[in-house]
């Protein structure tokens, strides 16, 4: 992008100069210069402002990190991790359940397994009482200049839509919107991230929906991504990241099943943390780890597992895009596993994160869920109820295991730890 910013520079001093000799030998020309100043200003405002990231960039910078430990200059692939909303405001809720708390759980993993790899700087945004106080410093000195940041990028948006440039585009997904003061700071965050050359940033977050009864749970399940509209400058490196990261996630967890979202991964115009108005350089996405009320959120046994697992499933899908996602030095691909299975399992079990590890073992045996289920139907959830029973019954008859119906007896645990409790690469 830069050679191009370079290119498009030279483009205007070359026309600025060589102006006024094409209007003194052609004096009809005044119309034609006119033209092009007009095209340049419509199509290239943007381009000038912007440094947009590309996939190649990206590529390069982390190719570049020596693992010299003394080597002192390093130039790191830049993360930054924005636990949704804000320090002890906002989000959704459910029973004594608050999504803004949960999502910072998640982010300290994520943090945690990017920043033990030499390539990554991460910043996190946030923790469950107080702003970075980078951020809290910058939103305080530069509010005035954040405001006519959201301003000026909403004028430009409107402009370019009038002109044509950019077609407005309404998928009928609802987001609630934002408190004013909150909006100039996810405003504020985007700029930071421009002018403090963030590479890549992340947005976390669980998914709810309207309904009349909300202290019952709901009827969609699931993960999505949120990424920038393909119009916008940095959709493109975006799409890119979040698709090594989805297909990590949807390997183990359920991809969102309400009907706007159940592509995966959803273009959006409107979302600010993902660069509404042209506002982000580099490539932003909000990820929706699943709706609150899932049983693996609000089941507090399970809770933990979930989220570091949710937080290294989208540390792989980061590394999956560098190329690097099979270099990690684990036995398997799942936190949940290896595990030793030392008692009998069944559905009295109070043992969850045995039951977690169980049906992690038979989602790679290809058995959970049973064929006529989904994994919307048959979450990981740490409970032994009908989908694990009648997937640990196909585990049984293809190992021509004898006996132990419905429950993890002496001879299934031999099996199971045969397979899934050596640590081999």
């Amino acid at each position: 992008m830069k050679y191009y910013k370079y290119s498009i520079i030279a483009f205007f001093a070359m026309t600025v100069l060589g102006t006024p000799w094409l209007i003194s030998v052609y004096p009809t020309s005044t119309k034609f210069v006119d033209n092009i100043f007009s095209y340049i200003g419509n199509n290239y405002t943007a381009a000038l402002l912007h440094e947009i990231i590309t996939v190649g960039q990206l590529h390069k910078k982390y190719d570049n990190v020596s693992k010299d430990v003394n080597k002192v200059e390093q130039t790191k692939v830049r993360i930054m991790i924005v636990p949704g909303h804000e320090p002890g405001f906002g989000g959704t809720e459910f029973s004594n359940l608050k999504e803004r708390d949960i999502v910072v759980d998640l982010s300290r993993y994520l943090s945690e397994f990017l920043q033990n790899n030499i390539h990554y700087e991460v910043v996190v945004a946030r923790d469950k009482t107080s702003w970075n106080p980078d951020l809290e410093k910058y939103f305080k000195n530069n509010w005035d200049e954040i405001v006519t940041f959201l301003k000026d990028s909403k004028g430009e948006m409107i402009h370019q839509v009038n002109k044509g440039e950019i077609k407005k585009i309404d998928r009928g997904i609802i987001h609630n919107n934002a408190p004013k003061d909150v909006a100039i700071r996810l405003f504020g965050i985007n700029k930071w991230n421009n002018e403090n050359h963030i590479d890549i940033a992340i947005h976390i977050h669980l998914n709810d929906y309207p309904r009349d009864n909300t202290s019952s749970a709901g009827k969609y399940s699931g993960i999505s991504i949120y990424i920038p509209e393909r119009q916008y400058m940095n959709s493109t490196t975006t799409n890119a990241i979040a698709s090594t990261i989805f297909k990590r996630l949807s390997k183990y967890n359920a991809i969102s099943n309400m009907p706007i979202e159940n592509s995966g991964v959803v273009e959006e115009q409107d979302l600010i943390a993902i660069g509404v108005n042209n506002t982000l350089d580099a490539p932003s996405m909000l990820i929706e780890y699943g709706y609150i009320y899932e049983p693996q959120f609000s089941d507090p046994s399970v809770r933990e597992s979930t989220l570091r697992d949710l937080a290294f499933q989208t540390y792989l899908g980061i590394q999956d895009f560098f190329g690097s996602g099979n270099d990690v030095s684990l036995a398997y691909d799942t936190l949940a596993l290896p595990y030793s299975w030392k008692e009998d399992t069944d559905k009295n079990s109070k043992n969850k994160t045995e039951v977690f590890a169980l049906q992690t073992a038979l989602m790679l045996e290809g058995m959970y869920p049973p064929k006529d289920k989904s994994k919307n139907d048959c979450p990981r959830t740490g409970k032994f109820g009908p989908c694990t029973a009648n997937a640990l019954n196909s585990f049984q008859n293809r190992y021509g295991i004898k006996n132990e119906t419905d429950v993890v007896g002496e001879q299934t645990k031999k099996i199971l730890n045969n397979l899934y409790s050596i640590h081999v690469k």
